[in-house]
C-alpha cells in the first residue's frame, strides 16, 4: 500500500510543479520589469503662451 501511495505522489509531482510555475511566473516577472528605469515614458511639458492672462485683462477692461 505504501508503494501505491508513492507512485501516485510521483505521478502528481510534475503536474503540481507546472501549476506552481504558472502561478509564480507573473509574481517573479514584476520585479524584473520595475528594475528597468529606461521604460518610463514622460509627457512633454506644455508651453505656456500666456494667452489666458491677456484675455482676462482685456475682458475686465471692457
Amino acid at each position: 500500500m505504501n508503494r501505491i501511495a508513492t507512485l501516485k505522489t510521483l505521478r502528481l509531482l510534475p503536474r503540481a510543479m507546472l501549476i506552481l510555475m504558472l502561478l509564480a511566473a507573473p509574481v517573479l516577472a514584476v520585479p524584473m520589469m520595475r528594475a528597468d528605469t529606461a521604460s518610463i515614458i514622460e509627457a512633454p511639458t506644455p508651453k505656456k503662451a500666456g494667452v489666458g492672462f491677456v484675455l482676462l485683462v482685456s475682458l475686465r477692461r471692457g
